[in-house]
C-alpha cells in the first residue's frame, strides 16, 4: 500500500454522502436536474517539440477540453493505481464561466473510463463566485461533496488523490490542507464495461460539461499541481517528467492554455486566453 495512503487512513476520518453536482449551494437547489460532468479527451491535432540542448521530445496535444499533464503509459507489464496531487486553489475573474481542477486515472489513451476526484472554481456575471467539490467514475455523471463537511475557497491548498483497489473499485480523498478538514470517499465503476484500464496518469485543467455541453470557461490565472506522482499497482511509482502536455483551443483553434512541467513532481497550467 502507497505510504501516502496509509498517512490518509490517519488523517482522512470523515465519510460523507454525496449529491448531484451543482455549483455552490443555491445553485444546486435551482438546479437540481442539471448533470455536471467531465469528458474523455478530445483532441484536434498534435505535434511533437524537440529540445535542441538535450534532444528530448516532448509530444503535445490540443484540446478542446483539457490543459495539463498525462503519462500515458506504465512501465510495461503494469498498471496504474494509484495517483495523487495538489494545488492552490485560483480565484477565477472575467470571462464569466467554470473551470476543474483534478487528478485522475485513464481517459486519455484508454478511453472506457476515468476515475478521478477534484475542485470547481464559478464566476458568475455578477461577479459572485462559488467552489464545489466532486468526483466521478466516467461515463457516470460527477458527484458533489455535501459543501457543510467539505468546504474550500480561492487561496486554500487541496490535496487530491485517487487509488483504484480492484479495476471496478476504488476510493478518492481530497484534504484542505489549509483548514485540516477532509473527506474520503468509496467508488466503484457504473458496470463492469468501465473497468479502469489503469493505463493513464493525469493533472489537469478541464473545461467540463454540463446539461450536455461544455461551459464557458473562466479566466483562472494559473495553477500549479505538485506533490504530483502516480504508483503502479506492482510498485512503480512515476513522476511527471516525460509526461506529454495538452493545451486547451477555442473554436478558432487559438491556444488558451500554457502548460509547462518544471520538475518531476510538478505541471503548471496558465490561462493564456
Amino acid at each position: 500500500m502507497h505510504f501516502s495512503t496509509l498517512l490518509s487512513a490517519a488523517l482522512f476520518s470523515t465519510v460523507i454522502l454525496a449529491a448531484p453536482k451543482g455549483h455552490g449551494l443555491a445553485s444546486r437547489v435551482a438546479h437540481r436536474q442539471s448533470s455536471r460532468a467531465s469528458g474523455l479527451l478530445d483532441v484536434k491535432y498534435s505535434k511533437d517539440v524537440v529540445d535542441p540542448e538535450t534532444g528530448n521530445v516532448t509530444h503535445i496535444d490540443y484540446s478542446s477540453n483539457w490543459a495539463g499533464g498525462v503519462v500515458t503509459s506504465p512501465p510495461a507489464g503494469e498498471t496504474f493505481s494509484y495517483i495523487q496531487g495538489q494545488f492552490v486553489v485560483p480565484t477565477p475573474s472575467f470571462p464569466a464561466g467554470s473551470a476543474a481542477f483534478w487528478v485522475g486515472i485513464d481517459g486519455d489513451t484508454y478511453g472506457n473510463a476515468i476515475l478521478q476526484a477534484g475542485v470547481d472554481v464559478t464566476i458568475n456575471s455578477d461577479g459572485s463566485t462559488s467552489f464545489d467539490s466532486w468526483y466521478e467514475w466516467y461515463p457516470q455523471y460527477s458527484i458533489t461533496f455535501d459543501p457543510s463537511q467539505f468546504s474550500f475557497g480561492a487561496g486554500d491548498t487541496i490535496f487530491v488523490s485517487v487509488q483504484s483497489i480492484t479495476s471496478t473499485d476504488g476510493t478518492v480523498t481530497l484534504q484542505n490542507l489549509s483548514t485540516g478538514q477532509s473527506v474520503t470517499q468509496d467508488v466503484s465503476a457504473p458496470d463492469s464495461s468501465s473497468a479502469l484500464g489503469g493505463q493513464n496518469a493525469e493533472w489537469i485543467v478541464e473545461d467540463f460539461d454540463e446539461n450536455g455541453s461544455q461551459v464557458a470557461f473562466t479566466d483562472f490565472g494559473s495553477v500549479s499541481f505538485t506533490n504530483a506522482l502516480a504508483q503502479t499497482a506492482q510498485g512503480s511509482t512515476l513522476g511527471t517528467d516525460g509526461a506529454d502536455i495538452i493545451e486547451i483551443v477555442d473554436d478558432n483553434n487559438n491556444v488558451i492554455t500554457q502548460v509547462s512541467i518544471p520538475n518531476s513532481a510538478e505541471v503548471d497550467v496558465v490561462y493564456s486566453g
